[in-house]
């Protein structure tokens, strides 16, 4: 959605200061026009504008920085100046801004994407079985061209750490997990079907090895935009938690958000009608990549796992008064469906 700023509205972005980087940058020249507010589904900031004839958007971190926002936007900006010439979609970078004082955060500027994403509704094309299932697949070759990069050779020998990654992973959502019990009034973990079976079946049965590679870090079909005239990825968005470890990681974060229509899980993309279902999502992904998908249940139950103690946080936190009770249960019940979900996978290993 965009929203157009009014004389009114409260700029969230120095449009001076930035006018004067870009100078010193020789990104055009003259005003900024057509400023808009891009928004939906982030807590970033982001601006679409216009410079001497020239489309940018600007990404930075929200107004009310977290103590990491400015490294997160630093490290967004690294990834995308890696993945400049790999047959990854992905936006553009222009230029980028690690200095905090020009705009009181780290920020860069990146082409607009000429593209939409399905949870925000879909084009008369896009509307049809046939395009649906190519789109599915499309959506699979994504994280399987991401996963093939040699990170070594981008410059990005750095940027995570993969020894042990899939070590760390039980332990660091169970202490997440354990945390909420300092919020005053949350039910507790044993509203979480499973929780503790989960976490032992996946410690006793982790992967003893993995290929390192690029992954993205919250894969599903919110953070992609499609091409207007066909099937196929325009970009991968919301690059902040991408990392160097195990790309089976992302891989599996797909299929614990793929919806399940024979359990009552739906998706906010409607209609939803030839999209693939997850077995072919997994067979495809095997055609595009030579790594080893015989633990891929393992991968699969881990997002539910991770993904079902993010969301049990807000209802931690709601429980506490700090966040809308309506939200918190919310998320609560799509956390209880995600261990459901992935005792369900358990009892077909």
């Amino acid at each position: 959605m965009l929203l157009r700023l009014s004389q009114t509205t409260p700029l969230p972005i120095d449009l001076a200061a930035l006018t004067d980087w870009m100078d010193a940058q020789q990104l055009g020249s003259g005003p900024l026009q057509n400023v808009v507010r891009l928004s939906g589904g982030t807590q970033n900031i982001l601006l679409r504008f216009t410079r001497s004839g020239t489309d940018y958007v600007l990404r930075r971190p929200p107004e009310h920085l977290r103590s990491n926002s400015n490294e997160v936007m630093r490290r967004e900006s690294r990834i995308l100046a890696a993945l400049a010439g790999t047959n990854v979609p992905h936006p553009r970078l222009i230029a980028a801004c690690g200095d905090e004082s020009v705009l009181g955060a780290a920020f860069y500027l990146m082409e607009p994407v000429d593209g939409f994403n399905p949870t925000s509704g879909l084009p008369p094309l896009h509307q049809s079985e046939k395009v649906q299932h190519r789109m599915g697949l499309a959506l699979v070759e994504g994280i399987a061209a991401l996963g093939s990069l040699d990170y070594v050779a981008l410059g990005l020998e750095d940027f995570g750490r993969p020894a042990g990654y899939l070590e760390r992973q039980v332990e660091r959502w169970r202490s997440q997990l354990e945390s909420y019990s300092e919020l005053p009034g949350w039910t507790g973990p044993n509203e979480l079907p499973g929780v503790e079976r989960v976490a032992d079946w996946l410690n006793a049965n982790r992967p003893a090895t993995f290929t390192p590679g690029i992954l993205h870090g919250d894969y599903h079909i919110a953070n992609v935009m499609y091409r207007y005239d066909g099937p196929e990825l325009a970009a991968i968005v919301d690059w902040e938690l991408a990392t160097i470890g195990d790309p089976l990681i992302d891989l599996g974060w797909l299929l614990a958000t793929w919806p399940d229509p024979e359990h009552g899980e739906t998706i906010s993309v409607q209609p939803w009608l030839g999209f693939p279902k997850a077995e072919e999502l997994v067979a495809h992904y095997r055609a595009h990549s030579t790594r080893d998908l015989s633990a891929i249940n393992w991968y699969r139950v881990l997002a539910c796992y991770k993904l079902g103690i993010l969301l049990e946080g807000t209802h931690a936190r709601a429980c506490a008064g700090k966040a809308p009770r309506e939200i918190g249960n919310r998320l609560h019940e799509r956390a209880v469906r995600l261990f459901r979900r992935a005792l369900r996978w358990l009892a077909v290993c």
